[in-house]
């Protein structure tokens, strides 16, 4: 399996499980806003965003800028690996 392979994988088992909680899960691809977190899950009022790394996986410097950028806006973002 490639490493992308990998990480889609890991992704829509994430994906899954936030949606299996009742969150609507959103798949962000091409945005206006490089290096934006992969996920946007709504529920109850609240954004939350999900950057999704496979096992090994680092982010990169712009991924690093973008989830400080959206946490100093006040948006709750989480970092998963699988």
């Amino acid at each position: 399996m490639s490493a992308a392979e990998l990480e889609r994988t890991v992704q829509a088992r994430v994906a899954a499980r936030y949606r299996k909680a009742g969150w609507l899960v959103v798949k962000l691809m091409l945005t206006s806003a490089p290096g934006i977190p992969d996920l946007l899950c709504l529920k109850d009022g609240r954004a939350l965003f999900v950057e999704v790394k496979r096992p090994g996986g680092r982010m990169s410097p712009l991924q690093e800028y973008r989830i400080a950028q959206l946490r100093g806006l006040g948006f709750e973002v989480q970092v998963v690996t699988g």
